[in-house]
């Protein structure tokens, strides 16, 4: 029989059950009932004797946790052994349940409440339930302060007289002992698919930071787990694993800065009825207050609380058992990479080297991997990680930054063989930092020790952008533009807080950061006369210490090196010059820059203009597309004239003086 069939006729043989002992104890109240009582009273008889299997009333002993079943344990069982609940406030909670149950009791109660509710009043269970007056003390002090409504399960509505009040059940918990997965509006979950919650690489976690917290979670303490982690993602699915582990089933929950009681209440029996872990994550916040962590009163059981480490309040609050989630080594990152795409395993080091991506971000890149083999119907590349990395990063820019899809490749960028080895080897010190770092044991526990820090220097126009996109590209990640004079505020702390926010999207996106012009951040600081100076001193301390933190690959650039502050320097790995190219390179860069199918006139000859007109990089490009449209717009080949005639506007836009005008100004 299906599982949620079974659930759902255990609880309508309760419910039978129950409408058969009060159909007796309104026969023994009411000497002869009629009207519209006479009706709906006939109703009970008969839902008792739906589930009665010809046996009377006074067969049925004991309460609903007596004639549970072997197997597993229905929704009922599970909050009443949790909450530790009386057979009297489980009768309570069914008691408060029938009207939902069906039209013919919703109006048994309507006509038996003193206010025409549809709901069974305080007045009637303390009639059904006592026996005596001493029993209705006890009666009345069971719902003010029992486990029922201390939990939230059992609510008293209303504001007349306290026995004219109506019970209810919390929202939506009626359809969950029926078997049904409803959750009330009040409740933001955070949905997650099973094959989402990896815990693969996470073993060295299990056995140290989260070696307690798997504890509480065996044993079903009554505590708090903190996750702790530099994102509430990343904490958050963190805490699912963690509760994975353990063998439980957890439910995400999203929580507000500051969690009512009410949300609590609400929480608390929908959690407990279906027998999971709600795992909560706390939000982000911007101002000064941080997110309080929920005090969950009476809980009987472990809840998991997730957040970014620094930012949670936890004063007011039960035991509090920690596991701090730190970034994960490139081992583990590796192990990761290799359970999510097995056929991928000959390349889980390189993937690890370059996206530190967590088991759950792993997994889901699986997902979509799984979907290209089906689709297109092809074998998936360690390109293609990259590919789904950049979408399910989700990427959120910060004001002043600009995105670059990388094309540039090594073959379109030309500089002298030192300024390129360097950039390799820039590269590969992102690449190789599993054998150097990890398996050699260099720079251990040193922060910004994965990231690699370069400042290009040179002219405008000699490639320091066109390099930086190389590396991008041969990296498989984006580039990240920073427009400094967006970044920069007049505010106090407000260029420090574009600043984190750059950082944290490059980091997120595992993108290379680029600071154009980047004198006007790392420039060298001036001494304090005012304010504004020790404050703009203050933003230079604050780059300082961020940029050396920063994992990932920044590079800075400038038309000046001795623009830059000392103390960045000492931070750089690479420092490479980019000078005005000579006369072999600006031959190499005409020919990259006019593509081969141009169509170019016989008198068209690279080597007599990189002779004559000594220009870099970025003038060749450009004066390369004007004359192309000029040769488009006269209908012909592009001839020298045309070339001659773009540079000329391109010394003119630069303020210097053309070579064949300086020469006939001489004669």
């Amino acid at each position: 029989m299906n599982s949620a069939i079974a659930i759902s006729e255990r609880l309508t043989r309760e419910v039978g059950i129950l409408a058969g002992r009060l159909d007796a104890f309104l026969d023994s109240v009411l000497s002869a009932p009629d009207g519209p009582l006479s009706g709906v009273k006939s109703f009970l008889r008969s839902t008792y004797e739906a589930v009665s299997e010809g046996r009377p009333v006074s067969d049925w002993t004991g309460g609903p946790l007596d004639r549970r079943p072997e197997g597993s344990p229905h929704p009922l069982d599970r909050l009443a052994s949790a909450l530790s609940l009386s057979p009297e406030e489980t009768d309570l909670l069914l008691l408060a349940g029938m009207p939902e149950e069906h039209e013919g009791l919703s109006a048994l109660f309507r006509t038996l409440h003193p206010r025409g509710e549809s709901r069974p009043s305080v007045g009637l269970a303390a009639q059904f339930l006592c026996r005596q007056q001493s029993d209705r003390d006890a009666f009345r002090a069971m719902l003010e302060s029992g486990a029922a409504t201390r939990s939230g399960a059992l609510r008293l509505s209303g504001s007349s007289p306290y026995f004219e009040r109506s019970l209810e059940l919390t929202d939506s918990l009626w359809p969950v002992l029926h078997g049904l997965d409803s959750w009330p509006a009040g409740i933001s979950l955070i949905r997650t698919p099973q094959t989402v919650i990896a815990t693969a690489g996470l073993d060295d976690w299990f056995c140290g930071a989260a070696r307690s917290a798997l504890s509480a979670l065996a044993r079903g303490e009554a505590c708090t787990v903190l996750v702790t982690s530099e994102t509430e993602e990343i904490a958050f699915h963190r805490g699912l694993a963690l509760v994975s582990r353990a063998d439980l089933q957890p439910v995400g929950i999203a929580l507000p800065a500051r969690t009512e009681d009410e949300l609590e209440r609400l929480i608390q029996p929908h959690t407990l009825a279906r027998g999971v872990v709600p795992v909560l994550c706390l939000p982000a916040t911007d101002g000064p207050a941080s997110p309080q962590v929920p005090y969950f009163a009476g809980y009987p059981n472990v809840i998991v609380v997730c957040g970014r480490t620094g930012s949670v309040h936890a004063r007011r609050c039960r035991p509090i058992v920690t596991a701090a989630a730190e970034r994960l080594d490139t081992a583990a990152r590796q192990r990761i990479w290799s359970a999510a795409i097995p056929r991928l395993a000959a390349d889980a080091r390189g993937l690890a080297a370059r996206f530190p991506a967590e088991p759950y971000l792993a997994a889901e890149v699986a997902a979509d991997l799984g979907q290209i083999e089906r689709l297109e119907a092809r074998s998936i590349s360690a390109a293609d990680v990259a590919v789904c990395l950049r979408t399910r990063a989700g990427l959120s820019l910060a004001a002043g930054v600009k995105l670059v899809r990388p094309m540039a490749q090594w073959k379109d960028l030309v500089l002298k063989k030192d300024r390129t080895a360097q950039l390799e080897e820039a590269m590969n010190r992102l690449l190789l930092q599993a054998r150097v770092l990890d398996e050699w044991g260099f720079l251990r526990g040193r922060f910004g020790a994965r990231g690699v820090r370069m400042l290009f220097s040179g002219p405008p126009g000699t490639g320091k952008t066109l390099a930086a996109e190389v590396l991008a590209h041969s990296l498989s990640v984006e580039l990240l533009l920073v427009d400094i004079s967006r970044v920069v505020s007049k505010w106090i702390g407000e260029t420090e807080k574009n600043l984190a926010a750059v950082f944290d999207a490059a980091e997120s996106a595992q993108a290379v950061l680029f600071f154009d012009e980047a004198d006007a951040l790392f420039g060298k600081r001036t001494e304090v006369s005012d304010a504004h100076d020790r404050y703009a001193n203050l933003e230079t301390a604050y780059l300082l210490s961020r940029l050396e933190r920063f994992e990932g690959l920044a590079i800075l650039a400038t038309n000046l090196r001795t623009n830059i502050d000392p103390a960045f320097l000492r931070r750089i790995e690479f420092s490479i010059d980019f000078e005005e190219p000579d006369r072999e390179e600006r031959v190499a860069l005409w020919r990259c820059h006019v593509p081969p199918k141009a169509p170019l006139a016989p008198d068209v000859d690279f080597r007599d203009l990189a002779a004559r007109y000594p220009v870099v990089g970025g003038l060749i490009r450009n004066a390369a597309v004007a004359a192309a449209f000029l040769a488009a717009g006269d209908g012909g080949l592009i001839t020298r004239d045309h070339l001659v005639h773009a540079l000329h506007r391109e010394y003119e836009k630069a303020g210097r003086a053309f070579p064949e005008d300086a020469r006939r100004a001489k004669t």
